[in-house]
């Protein structure tokens, strides 16, 4: 009896291997491979992708560029003209595309905003919208952020393309509000939240600005990626080297694309709109990355 169960537990084994390779095949379809890599994308530019299983599942997908390499610029969303908003709302891909820029993540958090269902949302492509917080771009403000009770903190970025958070230069040229800072001083925020997991959108600098790190962690995808809380995010940027860092929008907003070699928009990341993987959210504004090559 005993050879018989030992037999059948050996059929049954690599059954059950198969159907469990299966399943997570199913899930991971069509999504970045949850396998840790490093490479360069563009001179100056690298991209990694940091894989976790413990204490929860979390791809984190890493944009790392040299400004001393390459020679890059960098870009937020520009204000259009449009009733009722700031500007158009739009996916990041198609920021992307119609800006030309090589490297984009989304922005700020935004105005109005409502998730319902896959049919039922706001906004679509092309819908009026308005950043959270304080805005501009090419030199033009375009959201005051005076509507929230508590002002959000800043990135700017000047014309010699030298980012500051919370420093504004004397001409403000490009500005980009986020959630909330992560890192200050080298220093992890205190009392950040180590609960609440989601997917995640963050920009930080090392201490002399020479290396910008832009980091789009997935989320609410089971059994590829949870995402990450407050803390973890600034942990992982902390470890890269961030001395500065501030969170972007999260959630469904929480997307990475950049161009390929033959031109085409390449979403580096498995973005959640609606619990979809893999669809983008039409966003307010973005930061781009625009590289030499």
């Amino acid at each position: 009896m005993k050879n018989i169960f030992v037999r059948k537990l050996w059929l049954i084994l690599p059954v059950g291997l198969v159907l469990l390779g299966g399943i997570y095949f199913v899930f991971t379809l069509g999504r970045p491979a949850p396998i840790p890599t490093k490479y360069q994308l563009y001179e100056g530019v690298t991209y990694r992708r940091m894989v976790e299983y413990l204490p929860h599942a979390m791809i984190a997908h890493v944009i790392i560029i040299d400004r001393k390499v390459g020679g890059t610029s960098f870009l937020v969303t520009p204000a259009d003209e449009v009733e009722d908003g700031a500007l158009k709302a739009r996916t990041t891909s198609e920021f992307l595309e119609e800006t030309g820029v090589q490297i984009a993540i989304n922005g700020d958090g935004f105005f109005p905003w409502w998730s319902r269902g896959p049919a039922d949302y706001y906004p679509h492509s092309g819908d009026p919208v308005t950043p959270n917080g304080f805005t501009a771009s090419n030199g033009t403000i375009y959201a005051d952020g005076l509507q929230n009770d508590k002002p959000e903190p800043t990135l700017y970025v000047s014309r010699r393309n030298e980012i500051t958070f919370n420093q504004p230069p004397n001409k403000i040229f490009h500005a980009l509000s986020g959630d909330r800072m992560l890192i200050q001083g080298g220093e992890i925020i205190a009392g950040l939240d180590d609960a609440v997991i989601h997917p995640r959108t963050a920009i930080g600098t090392n201490r002399n600005g020479r290396y910008v790190y832009l980091i789009v962690v997935d989320g609410r995808q089971p059994f590829y990626s949870a995402g990450a809380t407050f803390q973890e995010l600034a942990e992982l940027l902390k470890d890269l080297g961030a001395h500065s860092a501030m969170a972007l929008d999260g959630g469904g907003s929480s997307t990475l694309v950049v161009e390929g070699e033959n031109g085409d928009t390449i979403i580096l990341n498995s973005p959640i709109d609606n619990y979809i993987p893999g669809r983008e959210r039409p966003v307010a504004n973005h930061f781009g990355v625009f590289v030499n090559r």
